[in-house]
Parts: structure tokens; sequence; C-alpha cells
């Protein structure tokens, strides 16, 4: 996006600024009697239109035109003090779309009747929106359907110290894994993937290592080896890319991302419904991607890994299948009981690469089991860790970046459901009870060298209209949250 398009300012925007825009985006508090309405350009007459509809009361929105020249589109959103985050998402989505709506070219975004610091989060949360609109998804139709006209987005009364190039890096991270995970499976296979990732390790200066079958084979990665066994081409691999900063000495944080590029669930084939849209069984991999783009974007002072699993799940007569010990890198013996457990699979060996650098924190993400979604439904993504004193910052994470999130047991007799009587352990339990948790208990094994360690279950990662100010059913859930964790949480500095 041009870097051109936003600016801000300290000072409410003038009557003129406000006549010269296409659109005027304005969050109000519900209190119509409030002096600070007698100070907004045209305040009285939006007041008097206000209560003409009828409904003031929170999340009320009033959509009018200004009596000037150029007939200004007024967005009206009225908003309760003290809302979460998620909330406030949620509601300024419903208002960024209508001045996507009305074609505007330039909006004025302001907001009156808040404290300063719930100002900055109004303002940050129509901006956010606003960008995930804007944000153009890959589209395979004969007639693409019209992007965006909004060129300028100028926000007013912003606090001191506000800054908008985060919510920009913010968003085109997010934008990054959402158009990802949309391309279809035949035009985003692992080797295509690798070679959009190369040219963008070229571009923002990332180091950039592949590790392909022989690679992996002399390492002994025979859990993700298994998994790809079947399929027609050897394009499979985990990309492994780093961003080093110019500051040297901060903490490691490695980014570990599921890379099914499409899952048939091998042997074990899944039915044409959960079939269908195994496309996006890699968008765990966009969003540690996505994630890397914006840090980087935002020039972070501490070194990041990414590394991503990039396979498929095919089926055929080399396919590995129920019952068969395949071993992992670590040697540990691991009996197959379903096929359609590969994600776990290949995370493994990737969980333990990632752990040999001895990072200060592993985030990993995956869409890896449906039990997630059974438990949580899609508004929420499951969280685990190998950290009981985590849990407490991973809650506040997603509440306050409005990705939310909801932690499991990680208790050490689950393990129980995953004894084998002929390997060191079992891909998963053959009656699928509580896999989610047995999933992370799986992988928990694989980080080595007791780094701190977090598994994001991506059960929010496609919801039926959006979620929060995400408008597409792909979400590419996890950038924001992952940005609010390592930067406004603190995370690391917890864990040192």
């Amino acid at each position: 996006m041009a870097k051109s398009m936003l600016s801000s300012q300290r000072h409410a925007p003038s009557k003129a600024q406000i006549e010269r825009a296409d659109a005027w985006l304005l969050v109000t508090s519900e209190d119509l009697r409030s002096p600070l309405w007698q100070s907004l350009p045209h305040g009285e007459l939006i007041k008097t239109r206000i209560r003409r509809r009828g409904a003031s009361g929170s999340g009320a929105l009033l959509v009018t035109d200004l009596p000037c020249a150029r007939a200004t589109r007024v967005v009206q959103l009225a908003q309760k003090r003290g809302m979460a985050a998620f909330d406030r998402l949620c509601a300024a989505r419903r208002a960024a779309s209508e001045v996507v709506l009305c074609k505007a070219l330039d909006v004025v975004v302001s907001a009156v009747g808040f404290s300063e610091a719930e100002q900055g989060a109004v303002l940050e949360a129509v901006l956010a929106a606003l960008l995930a609109q804007l944000a153009q998804l890959p589209s395979r139709k004969r007639e693409t359907p019209p992007a965006p006209r909004l060129r300028r987005i100028r926000i007013c009364g912003v606090p001191l110290g506000w800054q908008a190039h985060r919510s920009e890096a913010e968003a085109e991270g997010n934008a990054l894994a959402r158009a990802l995970s949309v391309l279809p499976a035949n035009e985003l296979n692992p080797g295509a993937y690798r070679e959009r990732v190369k040219r963008m390790a070229e571009q923002h200066g990332w180091r950039y290592e592949f590790l392909d079958h022989a690679a992996l084979a002399r390492r002994k990665a025979g859990a993700f080896l298994a998994v790809v066994a079947g399929s027609a081409e050897a394009d499979a691999g985990i990309l492994h890319l780093r961003y080093q900063p110019r500051a040297r000495g901060r903490s490691l944080v490695a980014l570990v991302g599921k890379g099914i590029c499409f899952d048939t669930g091998g042997v074990n084939l899944k039915s044409a419904k959960h079939m269908f849209g195994m496309h996006e069984d890699m968008q765990g991999s966009a969003v540690a991607l996505g994630t890397l783009l914006a840090l980087t974007r935002l020039q972070v002072d501490f070194p990041i890994d990414c590394w991503l699993a990039l396979a498929q799940n095919h089926i055929g007569p080399r396919a590995y299948k129920p019952n068969d010990v395949v071993y992992a890198m670590d040697g540990t013996s691991i009996e197959i009981v379903h096929t359609d457990a590969e994600g776990r699979m290949v995370l493994a060996d990737t969980l333990t690469l990632a752990s040999l650098g001895k990072p200060a924190l592993i985030i990993d993400y995956a869409t890896l089991t449906g039990a997630c979604i059974d438990a949580l439904g899609k508004h929420y993504s499951g969280v685990f860790t190998n950290r009981d004193d985590l849990h407490g910052v991973l809650i506040e994470a997603g509440r306050a970046s409005g990705e939310r999130v909801w932690p499991f047991p990680q208790d050490d007799d689950y393990d129980r459901m995953l004894d084998s009587s002929i390997a060191d352990i079992r891909q998963c339990s053959a009656d699928n009870e509580a896999d989610h948790i047995l999933a992370a208990r799986f992988l928990r094994r694989f980080v080595k060298n007791e780094v701190p360690w977090v598994h994001l279950d991506l059960s929010a990662c496609n919801v039926k209209g959006g979620l929060a100010h995400i408008p597409t059913d792909t979400t590419g859930f996890g950038v924001r949250y992952s940005l609010n964790l390592l930067l406004e949480q603190g995370v690391l500095e917890k864990l040192a």
C-alpha cells in the first residue's frame, strides 16, 4: 500500500477538511447531550438526524450526506465507552464497509467523547477495519470484483505518540496470510509456494534455506517424509527464513507454520464435504509468514526464525498408512494411527529443527484439529503452552488484540492415551477423544532444550462472513494476536 495513503494529526478535523473529503467516518460516544457535539463541524445537524432516526444507542449507525459542495458522506457510529477490543473491531468493520460502499477516494476519521487512552484504541480499530477492507484477495473470476477506490485516510485527533505504521504493517501481514490461503492448490503447491517466498526473501533481506527431501533424509526426518511419500512430485520440504536486525544480542523468536497445501486425508481419505476447502490447510504457514512480514516492516530489534513445513498429503502406492512405524528426527518411533493427522507429523520434525537453535520462544500456527472447533467454535482459537505461567499473558493478548484465544490443559496423564505397544508414541488416539489436547501433547515432545513454546490451533481461521474487523471468510487469524503478544504484552521480557 502507498506510504502516502495515511496521514494523522493531533487536532480534530476542521470544517474545511471534512467538506473537502468524500467521506467522514465519525465515532462518537452514546451521549447526545455532550457539549462536544457543539464543537463538531455540522454537529447539530448530525445530532438532529440521529434523533430523527430514533436510534442512538451503542452500535447504531447513521449514514447521511452533508449539505456541502461535495455532499460529504457521513458514517457516524455510536459506541459505548469501555468496549472490548473484539466488539470495537466488529463495530468498526460495519462503519468501514459503508465508507467503501460509497466509493470514497478519501476519508477523514475522527472520534469524540472518549478518554485519550480509549481514543487511540477507537481510532486504531477503525483504521484496522478500513485497511482490512482494502486488501485485495486473489480472484480467478472472468470479471474481477472492482477494487475499493479509497486512496487517502486522514486520522484526526490522535493521542500523543499514536502511530499508524503499526496498523499498516499488521494489515499487510494479515492480507498476505489471507491472500496465500485462498489460492487454489493447483497454483500454490509446495514448489510454487517456495518460489513465492524466495522472491519475498530477496525483497526483504531474509536469509533463505530450503531443506528438500534429500536434506531431510540426511537428518532422518522420518515423520515429515512419511507424510510426503504419497506425493508424485518431490517438491515438499522445510523452508527456513531468518530476519536479523542490525543490533545484535536480543532474544531469538521462532515462528513455525503448518503448510499442507492440500490435504486429501491420505489413505484415511476424507469425505467430499471435509476435503473441500483443504487448500487452506496451509494457513498456519501463511500466518507465520505474515507475522514475519509485519515484524520486518516494523524493524523489530530481535531476530526471527521462520520455519514453514511445506507439503501435501496425498494418496498413492507409497503413501504412509495406519500401523506403519516411522522415526522422527530425534529418534522417536511413531506408530501411525490415522493418516489424516498429518499436520502433527510434519510439525514434529520442524519443531525439532526450530528448537535446536534455542530460541527464547517458539510460536507455532496450525489448522490442526477439528476437535478444537468442536470445543470452541470458530470465534476463538485454541492456545497451548509448555509454560503454565504464560496462560494469563496468552489470554490477555487475545483480549487486547481482538483475536481471542483460550488455553487447554497439558497435564502429563493425557500421554497415556498416546501409549503404543510397538513404538515410543502413537501419532493420535484411535477414538479421537480430546484430539486437540493430544495433538499438543504430541507436538510438545519434539520441542527440545526446554524452549518455551506456544501452539495456536487455528479454529478461527475460516469463519463464514468474517470475524472482528476482517470482512472475508478467510481471516488470517494470528498475525494481530502475535504482534500484541510480542510487542504489547512483552512476553519475551516475561520469559527472560
